[in-house]
C-alpha cells in the first residue's frame, strides 16, 4: 500500500494559499486517478487519524491520498497513526508541500532529505523518526530578475493566495506531478 499526502491547512480560508498547494494538487491526484479508473472513493474523514481519506487504486497498487486535518505543523501526527494502523513504513509514504526554496511553476522529487525549515515537514520527520521518504516539493518562490528571491516574511507569504499569473503556472504542473505519481507508486 502507498500513502500519499498532501500538506495544508484544513480551514476555509486558507483555501487557494501557497501552504495549501499539497491539498490543491492531492485534490487533482484524485481527480486525475479517477478518471482513470484510480481512487474513487469520495473524501471520508476519519476521526482516529484526524485526516480525510480517499482509498483506490493506482498502477493496480492499493493507494490511500490522505489530508491530514491536523493544520500544516502537526501534519506528522496523523501520519504516524495511519502508518501504525496500515503497518506501513515510512518509505511507502509521498508527501507533496509547497516549497519556497524553489520558484514557482517549478517542482522537485526528493527521497531521504531534511525539512529545509518546512516545519509540516520536520514534523514529519519528527514522528516518523526519519527523514526516508518521498517528497513532491513544489515551487511556491518568488523569482526576481531569474533568481530566487529570499523571503525575509515566509510565514506570511505561505498564507498567502496566489496571483492569477501563479496559478496558472501552478496549474500548468498538474500533468507532469500527476506521471510523477504514477511513476513513484
Amino acid at each position: 500500500m502507498q500513502l500519499i499526502v498532501g500538506l495544508g491547512n484544513p480551514e476555509e480560508k486558507y483555501i487557494g494559499t501557497r501552504h495549501n498547494i499539497g491539498f490543491y494538487f492531492i485534490d487533482k491526484i484524485k481527480e486525475g486517478f479517477s478518471a482513470q479508473g484510480g481512487p474513487a472513493t469520495g473524501w471520508e474523514f476519519n476521526k482516529k487519524f484526524n485526516a480525510e481519506i480517499s482509498k483506490g487504486k493506482i498502477n493496480e497498487k492499493e493507494v490511500l491520498l490522505v489530508k491530514p486535518m491536523t493544520f500544516m505543523n502537526l501534519s506528522g501526527e496523523a501520519i504516524r497513526e495511519i502508518l501504525s494502523f496500515y503497518k506501513l513504513s515510512p518509505k511507502d509514504v509521498l508527501v507533496i508541500h509547497d516549497d519556497l526554496d524553489i520558484i514557482i511553476g517549478k517542482y522537485k522529487v526528493t527521497e531521504d532529505s531534511r525539512s529545509a525549515g518546512h516545519n509540516g515537514v520536520q514534523n514529519i520527520i519528527d514522528n516518523l523518526g526519519t527523514q526516508e521518504f518521498k517528497r513532491i516539493r513544489i515551487g511556491v518562490g518568488e523569482e526576481k530578475n531569474g533568481v530566487l528571491s529570499c523571503r525575509l516574511d515566509a510565514h506570511d507569504f505561505v498564507l498567502g493566495k496566489f496571483s492569477e499569473e501563479e496559478w496558472k503556472k501552478i496549474q500548468s504542473l498538474e500533468k507532469n506531478v500527476l506521471e510523477e505519481i504514477k511513476n513513484l507508486v
